[in-house]
C-alpha cells in the first residue's frame, strides 16, 4: 500500500472532521427554542438563578468564545454537560452506544453476507426465475419504510405467533443465573429490530451487487477467461466478484456510518435503548450539548467509514492510488 496515498486520505479525513466540528457547533445555535427553558424547568425561577445557570453552561458568552471553549473541551475529551440528564455527555452516550453498535453490527453483517450472495446468484442466473424473484423481493424490501416493516414484523412474530418480545433489550425484572441465559434473552429482543434493518439493507445490497456484476460480465477479460475454457464458477469467483466489489465497498462504508443515526426509527418502534432514541429525546428537549455529542460521534463514524473504504479501494484497485 502506498503510504503517501494513505497519508493524503488521513489528512482529508482530519480536515473533514474539523469542518464538521464547526458546523456541529453552529447548527444548534440557529435552532429555534430556548435551551434555558429545558435547563431550568421552573418558570418561576429568579433572575439570579437564570444568570447563574447561564454562566454555568457558558451561554452568556459570545458565540466565538463558546466555539473556542467547545474546541478546548473536545481536545480534553469533554463533550459538555447534558441539560436533560445533568450528566457528562460522554457518559450518557457511552451507555447507549453499545446497544446501537450491537443492532447495527448484527444487521449489517447479515445484510452484507446475504446481499452479496443473493446478488451473485441473481447476476449469474440473469433472466431466470430466481433472478426475477430476488429482484422483486429486493425492490419491495428496499422501498419499505423501516418503521412500517417493523410494525408488520411485530404483528406477525410477536402478536400472532408470540415468538419474540416487542420492545426493550432485556426482559424487565429478569434475574439471570448465568451469562448464556442473559445472551439468549438479549438475542430474542434483538431478533426483530435486526431483521427489520437487515431486510432493508439486503434489498439495497442485492441490487447493487447484481448490477455491478452484470457490468463486469461485459468486460473483455471475462470474455477472454471464457475463451480459455475456465469454468463459470471460477470466472465469477476469481475475476468477476473482486472487481464488482468496488461499488459495494462504498455503499457498505456509507451505510455503516449513517445507520447509527438512521436506526432512530427502528429503535423508536422497538424501544431499543440506543443512540437513535437518545437523539430523539435530546431533540425534543433541546439538549444542545447532547445533540452535539451524538452528531459528532455519528459524523466521525461516517468519516472513518469512508476512510476505511478509500484504503480498501486502494487494495482492490491499484489504479486508484496510482492516480492520486
Amino acid at each position: 500500500m502506498n503510504r503517501l496515498y494513505v497519508f493524503k486520505k488521513l489528512l482529508q479525513s482530519l480536515f473533514t472532521v474539523f469542518v464538521v466540528v464547526i458546523l456541529n457547533f453552529l447548527l444548534f445555535r440557529v435552532m429555534p427554542g430556548d435551551p434555558l427553558a429545558m435547563v431550568m424547568r421552573n418558570p418561576n425561577a429568579s433572575d439570579q438563578a437564570v444568570e447563574k445557570i447561564t454562566a454555568l453552561f457558558g451561554l452568556d458568552q459570545p458565540w466565538y468564545v463558546q466555539l473556542y471553549m467547545y474546541f478546548k473541551q473536545l481536545l480534553q475529551g469533554d463533550l459538555g454537560m447534558s441539560f436533560m440528564f445533568k450528566q457528562p455527555v460522554i457518559e450518557v452516550i457511552a451507555e447507549k452506544l453499545f446497544p446501537t453498535i450491537l443492532l447495527v453490527g448484527v444487521a449489517t453483517l447479515i445484510a452484507i453476507i446475504a446481499g452479496i450472495y443473493i446478488g451473485i446468484i441473481a447476476a449469474a442466473r440473469r433472466g431466470q426465475k430466481i433472478d426475477i424473484l430476488s429482484l422483486t423481493i429486493s425492490l419491495v424490501t428496499y422501498s419499505m419504510p423501516t418503521f412500517w416493516l417493523g410494525i408488520v414484523l411485530i404483528i406477525f412474530f410477536s402478536v400472532s405467533l408470540n415468538l419474540f418480545p416487542t420492545s426493550g433489550m432485556i426482559t424487565p425484572g429478569e434475574v439471570f443465573t448465568n451469562s448464556f441465559s442473559k445472551i439468549w434473552d438479549i438475542s430474542k429482543h434483538l431478533f426483530l429490530p435486526a431483521l427489520t434493518l437487515s431486510l432493508v439493507l439486503i434489498g439495497q445490497f442485492v441490487l447493487i451487487m447484481r448490477n455491478s456484476l452484470l457490468d463486469v460480465f461485459t468486460e473483455d477479460y471475462i470474455t477472454t477467461a471464457k475463451a480459455k475454457g475456465f469454468s463459470e464458477k471460477l470466472i465469477i469467483k476469481k475475476h468477476a466478484v473482486p472487481n464488482a466489489m468496488l461499488p459495494m465497498v462504498t455503499i457498505i462504508a456509507i451505510n455503516l456510518g449513517f445507520m447509527i443515526a438512521g436506526a432512530i426509527q427502528i429503535e423508536t418502534v422497538f424501544s431499543w435503548p440506543g443512540l437513535g432514541r437518545l437523539m430523539y429525546e435530546a431533540l425534543n428537549n433541546r439538549d444542545y450539548p447532547l445533540l452535539q455529542g451524538i452528531f459528532l460521534i455519528v459524523s466521525i463514524c461516517v468519516v472513518l467509514a469512508n476512510l476505511i473504504a478509500d484504503i480498501v479501494y486502494g487494495y482492490l484497485d491499484p489504479r486508484i492510488k496510482s492516480n492520486t
